[in-house]
């Protein structure tokens, strides 16, 4: 009986197997606005089989984009045009679908990575001031961001309530906030970003502060039945310095007493001197550190160059995550689950459609 394809909840939501679609931004929004692009791509990601789609990082407000081209959920405008995606999901596939907000603040105003990526620089026409929480840029020759004020702080919180509660009018099924990959709230995490003297700077508990309002404000804002949970870059990847993983084993554990319903475990992106020992399954320690130190009480998302059936079984089976997060690998094969589903001799769910393409021999590879 293979673990990836046995059901898991994340608190109220109920998912068929634990193949989970991360957030990937594809950077192809007109002005915050879903296009064309959005409603092909993810109606075929979600024929893919996999047990949770999350749509990519999606900007709280129009100055956290990290391009000028990122989805937004800011205003009635972005829900509408984020409408059609989600009613062509749902009229052709039952996969549970979750958003991911986020706001960039110092990396916003960039580049498509492939225009280069980077910072824009202040005298770009696309170019716009950032926020973050110290005025400390990502790397010395961008513009520098201004540290939010405490009255600023107040109003990304609420950006966040009222996209959550954009994302509840839409049907989505789960919020994920995005405290990871040297974004917003990473900025306040790390101490390598937050300089800040006020109670959202210094010790632990004051640099977790923010990431934990967002959390309490989105969660009493959006109904029980709206599963939410939290992405987070486990360590920042710098020696002796930095956002680590015992650091966040005590965010992730204080997530879990305020009830968070699922983990996301990243890492790095916070500071370009980072040193990353990529590889095959490279952050499965990092869940595998935060599983233990949550003792079963919320489930965790390993993800981090996942890329075989085989290897994301062992990983489960092994107990070291929960589920398993398969990014650029389903992006080039957007069917990874059926594939998946037939080496490891279970079933997938696919639309009756696309039924008749099974391999022969494995006539119990589709699923009702």
């Amino acid at each position: 009986m293979s673990v990836l394809f046995s059901p898991i909840a994340f608190g109220p939501l109920h998912l068929a197997n634990r193949i989970v679609i991360p957030p990937m931004c594809m950077y192809s929004a007109q002005d915050g606005l879903a296009t064309d692009f959005h409603l092909m791509h993810y109606g075929n990601l979600a024929q893919s089989g996999a047990g949770l789609l999350i749509l990519e990082a999606t900007a709280v407000e129009e100055r956290g984009r990290i391009s000028a081209y990122d989805l937004g959920l800011w205003s009635d405008a972005h829900t509408e045009a984020l409408r059609p995606v989600v009613q062509h999901i749902r009229r052709s596939s039952p996969m549970p679908i979750a958003v991911q907000l986020a706001h960039a603040g110092r990396k916003a105003s960039s580049r498509r990575p492939w225009e280069g990526g980077g910072a824009l620089q202040a005298d770009d026409a696309l170019a716009w001031p950032t926020v973050s929480a110290s005025d400390l840029p990502f790397v010395p020759s961008d513009p520098s961001p201004h540290a939010a004020s405490l009255q600023e702080i107040t109003a990304i919180t609420q950006a966040f309530v009222d996209a959550a509660l954009r994302a509840q009018q839409l049907g989505l099924d789960a919020i994920e906030l995005h405290a990871a990959h040297g974004y917003l709230l990473h900025q306040f995490l790390s101490p390598l970003s937050n300089q800040r003297t006020d109670h959202y700077g210094g010790c632990l508990d004051n640099r977790m502060r923010l990431t934990l309002e967002v959390f309490d404000a989105v969660r009493a804002a959006v109904a029980p039945h709206m599963s939410v949970g939290v992405r987070i870059s486990a360590t920042d990847w710098m020696e002796s310095a930095g956002w680590d993983l015992a650091q966040s084993q005590q965010l992730a554990r204080a997530l879990s007493e305020r009830g968070c319903d699922f983990l996301h475990v990243s890492s790095g992106a916070l500071h370009p001197q980072q040193q990353i020992p990529v590889g095959p399954g490279y952050q499965v320690p990092l869940a595998a550190a935060l599983k233990a130190a949550l003792q079963a009480s919320m489930p965790v998302i390993a993800v981090g160059l996942i890329t075989d059936a085989h290897q994301a079984e062992a990983v489960l089976q092994a107990g070291q995550a929960d589920a398993i997060g398969v990014a650029r690998a389903m992006l080039y094969n957007p069917r990874w689950p059926w594939e998946a589903a037939r080496q490891l001799g279970a079933q997938v769910h696919a639309a009756p459609q696309y039924q008749r393409c099974q391999p022969h021999g494995a006539k119990t590879l589709f699923g009702a």
